[in-house]
Formats: C-alpha cells, structure tokens, sequence
C-alpha cells in the first residue's frame, strides 16, 4: 500500500512502462490526497482466496459478450407486426409475425434472465469487496482481480443499455407478442409459445424492459437490497468501494500521462462506462448520494472528463447520469453540477 505522493510515483510508472493499452490504474483513497493504490485491471489475476468468487462470477462473464452481440444484431419484426395489423383478416400474415416474433422474445427472454444472474454475481462482489476486517481501499488492493470484474459487470451494463435504449423494436415486439396472447386467452386458444413465455415470466420481463436503463436498475436495486439485508455492515464500506472506483477512472481519464499510453480507444469507453456506474449506483445507495458537497465523489471531475470526450460516445453515457440517477434533482446538489449536465 503505497504512501508515496501521485506526482512522485506518475514518472517512475510511465518511464517503467507500467501502464499497459488497458487499466492500470491509480485510486486515490481520499480523493485527491492521501496513499494510493494501484490497480491493475489488465493482468490481474485470483489469488487463492478470491478464486472460488471469480469462478462464479467468471461463468457469468463469459456469456456477456454473446448477449451484446445478439443486442446488436436484434433488427425485430415491426415489417411484419406492421403487415399484421394492416390487414387483420389476412390470416397468413397473422402467421408471419407470430412465427416472425416467438423467436425474438425467447431471446428477450435469455437477456432478462441473465440479468438475474449478473445479479447474483454482483451480489457476490459486493460480499467479497465489503467483507470485514478490511477496508474498501485494502480490499481493492488485495482482490484486484474481483475488482476488474466489479469493471466489467458495470462496462457490460451500460453497453446492454444504450444499446437498449437506441432499439426500440425490443417493446414493440414484445407488446405485439402480449396482445396477440392476450387475444386468443380470450378465444381460449393456447399458444406453443405460452409455454416458453407463461403469463408470471411476461410480467415480470414487462417491467424489466419497460425501464429506460434495465441492466443498471437490475444493479442498483441489488446494491441497495445488498446494503439493507446487511445491516452489521456499515453503508460506507459500500459507497466507499463505489467512490474508489469512481475516482480510480476519473484520476486515469483526465492525466495526460495516463491517457497517452491508450492505444486503444476502447480503453477509454470501458473506463467512462466504469465510471458512470459506479456513481449512478453510489447515488442510489448513498443516502444523501453522489451530487451532494458531502459525497465523496467529484461530480465536477467526473462530467468535465465525460464533456471532454466525443459527444457521440458520451451522449448515452451523460443521459444515464441525467435520467438514471435519484438525486440530481435535490435541492443539495450545486447549481454548477446541474448546469453541466444541461
């Protein structure tokens, strides 16, 4: 745990050629002063005591990238949901968008129940990352390896999302699917696909795509059950965990000697996307939350570093902060911050 100052240790790093094209990363355990830790998102690797979370977490993982790909490729059937309704007494293109919409909703079906397994999975970091007797800074010293996956659990989120949120056939779709079983409920016609999709798992994935952010609120909803089922621990062991981490990417996007060592431009959407839910997740968790004078985030840092980017690949990243987070509004947070995000 080293004591050393930021600008003592920054040339010696750079000069070692320490930083890597992904995250190797500087947190700062009081904001802006204070030891510092590094973490090394890049190669870290389980020790003996983190395996058996990052085996758990890591079967989840691995399915992330399949579920972004098919989220990607997800083009839905509005041509032939549109046909349908135009033309209801056409039985055949009645036929044609059910058999066109069954298979879109068994995968909306396989995107919401993973959600409940990421869920698991954050559940288990959490556990891991907040666990007595250590605290939060000692814990992202020690398991970086869980750490890097708490990255990757909210990289994945906020990915699932904006691309959630730029599609809206996924609703249309499923609308479609609950009226068309809907109305042969009422003419006591069984669908096939009822027995994929019961009534309790439409509900249920209903409300799941009806948020703007579904992934982020499946986590933030997790977090916070997290914290009031433990009661003997207290709340800033988790909020502390989330603002390190806020701070670990903020401290790496906005240093030039840092950035620099990026060859890769994805680096810098991973650690926005990190950044961004980790303080969409503090706001929800923290009582007070993230915009307060009192957090122990700077929100200022944080969007300032966001607005210097691109707007094309902050846009979605700016409106998770706008509309995903629960005390933006409050009249605790400064007049400044607020402009920012305007």
């Amino acid at each position: 745990f080293h004591s050393l100052s930021y600008a003592q240790l920054l040339p010696s790093l750079c000069s070692r050629g320490l930083m890597g094209n992904l995250l190797k990363v500087l947190a700062c355990a009081e904001l802006e002063h204070g030891p510092i830790v590094f973490l090394d998102f890049e190669h870290a690797q389980p020790t003996e005591a983190e395996t058996a979370v990052w085996n758990q977490v890591s079967a989840v993982l691995e399915e992330a990238h399949g579920i972004l790909a098919e989220l990607q490729s997800y083009n839905g059937a509005g041509q032939e949901i549109r046909e349908a309704i135009q033309n209801p007494g056409d039985l055949a293109l009645q036929e044609k968008a059910w058999n066109a919409v069954c298979p879109l909703v068994a995968k909306l079906k396989r995107f919401y129940e993973f959600s409940l397994r990421l869920e698991n999975a954050l559940r288990s970091l959490l556990e891991a990352l907040t666990s007595p007797p250590y605290a939060p800074m000692q814990h992202l010293e020690r398991e970086q390896a869980l750490a890097k996956q708490f990255a990757e659990i909210l990289h994945f989120t906020l990915s699932f999302d904006e691309l959630k949120m730029t599609n809206p056939a996924i609703q249309n779709d499923f609308s479609y699917y609950r009226r068309t079983i809907s109305r042969n409920r009422l003419n006591n016609q069984q669908l096939e696909a009822e027995n994929e999709v019961n009534n309790e798992m439409a509900n249920r994935m209903s409300l799941f795509y009806a948020e703007a952010t579904p992934m982020l609120k499946t986590l933030s909803n997790a977090t916070t059950k997290f914290v009031s089922e433990n009661k003997t621990l207290p709340i800033e062991d988790t909020t502390d965990c989330l603002s390190t981490m806020a701070c670990v990417c903020r401290v790496m996007l906005e240093t030039p000697e840092y950035r620099c060592r990026f060859t890769n431009t994805d680096t810098m959407l991973f650690c926005m996307r990190v950044m961004v839910g980790v303080i969409i997740l503090y706001d929800h968790v923290h009582p007070v939350g993230a915009f307060a004078k009192t957090s122990k985030i700077d929100m200022k840092g944080c969007i300032k570093v966001l607005k210097e980017q691109p707007s094309n690949s902050v846009e979605g990243l700016l409106n998770a902060l706008r509309y995903t987070t629960r005390h933006l509004n409050d009249d605790s947070t400064s007049k400044q911050i607020r402009a920012l995000l305007q």
